[in-house]
């Protein structure tokens, strides 16, 4: 019999978590990591302005710290390796004009404020806002 107080999963809304402030675009991905190394399932939104994150060519040029070698794309790439699942806002999209169909390989496709919200509403799911 299943524990019921174990998440069903880990749900991430980036919003805050933007191109221009890259000391803050680790973390999420760290934490992605770690949960989804734990066999957590984890998705990660991104909204807003973090859509820009999957850009071909942006988080690759991005890093959290000038003490810190890896890039923000090697962190996002560490959270895929491990299972966590990255979903574009397709709205986001739109507002920021990314085209949806040039994303890098690593979004697994798209998802937004209907979905993040039924995570949030099922209290089988754990959500984090960065």
């Amino acid at each position: 019999m299943a524990d019921t107080h174990e998440a069903a999963g880990i749900a991430m809304l980036l919003w805050a978590a933007e191109p221009e402030a890259p000391h803050r675009l680790a973390t999420p991905f760290f934490h992605a990591a770690a949960a989804a190394a734990m066999d957590v399932p984890v998705e990660i939104y991104f909204t807003a302005r973090s859509v820009h994150l999957l850009v071909p060519g942006v988080a690759a040029r991005l890093r959290a710290s000038e003490r810190f070698d890896k890039t923000v794309l090697d962190a996002m790439r560490e959270a895929v390796s491990h299972g966590a699942r990255l979903l574009a806002c397709t709205d986001a999209l739109h507002a920021q004009g990314i085209n949806p169909q040039q994303l890098i390989a690593e979004c697994s496709g798209h998802g937004g404020a209907v979905q993040f919200m039924a995570r949030a509403a099922d209290l089988r799911w754990r959500t984090l806002v960065f």
